[in-house]
């Protein structure tokens, strides 16, 4: 229960201060008004603790939580729920807890706007890093239908599935980025460092011939030891450039399609975006959001703009009477098992099921995909590494055996 700071004036005028417990702002205002006090200031003594922590750093309302928190806080609300306790206080019981202390306040303060009068999912929309559309709107059709407790355990399970599909990404990419860091170091400390220091020796043996491949590396590594700044502007202004054209519409799109086009990796973009759109549109419907509102919010779970822009021409034709089917076929988008998947879904009125089957089914092959990918680049980029840095020692070891034969 809240605890509320107050200061006012007794029946003799006397100026007065403490605190006391009340489920709201306005039962405090009421027992303090039977004890015969005037109150000149009261407040929640939790928030102004929380506005007092926050106070110099991000809004709160822009922070978010890490997925694991969330959906444990999810199932632990629906359980309450399901058990028949009242929203309040199982909002009440969640706030008290969760160990995530920023959590702890969002849902602290939740549960005060409910207990105002407020409802659940409009409390919801205060904090949307935490709590993205697709968790307000189930949460909305689960207030209005009465199935809020069974909303909230597919929410749960939905974030937990989308943060192992994109941990799974993540780890995939992981390792060729390693990789190529690494030999970036490598190859930066040879070139700047290393190879000067051997030219120094070739250049004391005027009667030394250098080979072509030599040569060629000693060039390389004169331009990164002259030029290093001019190289490192040239990156961080190409960097720059791609990254404003990719944050218009136009370069998002285009750098969407190109990605789609990529051997390997556009494949499993495809099926992710796939996966994520049939799987989002499936918990959606399920959990009663309308198609329409479904079609807008899934749009943005994609995270690639052409297959985006399919979803909104989809949406467009189904406003106007059409099947789903129809106009995702049109794009050329989206798999034909997709499309046929959809199509018996929407004949036999189980698009639902049908949608949870095909994500199922995608998500299988993404880890396949994924766990191919990855063994085919350590492989790749060992010999990748392994021929750049055997050809630089080749570059310089074949002079200085020849050095030392003049030597002898």
């Amino acid at each position: 229960m809240p605890i509320f700071e107050y200061r006012g004036l007794n029946k003799n005028g006397k100026s007065v201060r403490g605190t006391l417990d009340a489920d709201n702002q306005r039962n405090a205002k009421l027992k303090l008004k039977k004890d015969g006090i005037f109150l000149t200031d009261i407040k929640d003594k939790g928030k102004a603790a929380a506005s007092k922590k926050a106070k110099g750093k991000k809004s709160v309302s822009q922070r978010g939580v890490n997925v694991s928190d969330l959906s444990m806080m999810t199932r632990q609300l629906a359980t309450l729920i399901r058990a028949n306790i009242p929203l309040v206080e199982a909002l009440n019981a969640v706030s008290e807890q969760v160990e995530n202390q920023f959590l702890a306040e969002v849902m602290s303060d939740i549960k005060n706007q409910v207990n105002e009068g407020g409802t659940f999912n409009k409390a919801l929309t205060k904090y949307p890093k935490v709590f993205d559309k697709i968790y307000v709107s189930m949460c909305e059709a689960g207030e209005m239908t009465g199935t809020l407790d069974s909303i909230l355990i597919r929410l749960a399970e939905f974030k937990e599935s989308q943060n192992a599909l994109g941990a799974k990404v993540k780890s995939a990419l992981l390792y060729p980025i390693m990789m190529l860091g690494f030999t970036g170091i490598l190859l930066g400390v040879l070139f700047v460092y290393v190879i000067p220091q051997i030219v120094t020796v070739f250049e004391s043996s005027p009667e030394l011939t250098l080979p072509w491949y030599t040569l060629m590396v000693i060039g390389m590594s004169n331009i990164m030891v002259n030029y290093w700044h001019i190289m490192l502007a040239g990156l961080v202004a190409t960097f720059l450039v791609f990254r404003n054209w990719k944050s218009t519409p136009t370069g998002r799109a285009q750098w969407d399609a190109i990605t789609l086009k990529l051997p390997m990796f556009g494949k499993l973009t495809r099926i992710v975006a796939v996966s994520r759109f049939t799987r989002t549109l499936s918990i959606l419907l399920n959990g009663g959001v309308p198609m329409l509102g479904a079609m807008t919010i899934v749009r943005n779970v994609v995270d690639n703009e052409v297959i985006a822009q399919a979803i909104d021409i989809g949406r467009e034709n189904i406003s106007e009477g059409e099947s789903i089917a129809g106009p995702l076929k049109k794009s050329g988008q989206f798999p034909p098992i997709v499309i046929h998947m959809i199509n018996i879904g929407e004949k036999t009125g189980d698009l639902e099921n049908m949608l949870m089957q095909v994500s199922e089914a995608y998500d299988f092959q993404v880890k396949t995909a994924i766990d191919g990918l990855t063994s085919l680049l350590e492989p790749l980029m060992i010999i990748v590494m392994g021929c750049v840095i055997g050809i630089i020692v080749f570059a310089i070891m074949v002079p200085m055996f020849q050095l030392s034969s003049l030597g002898g």
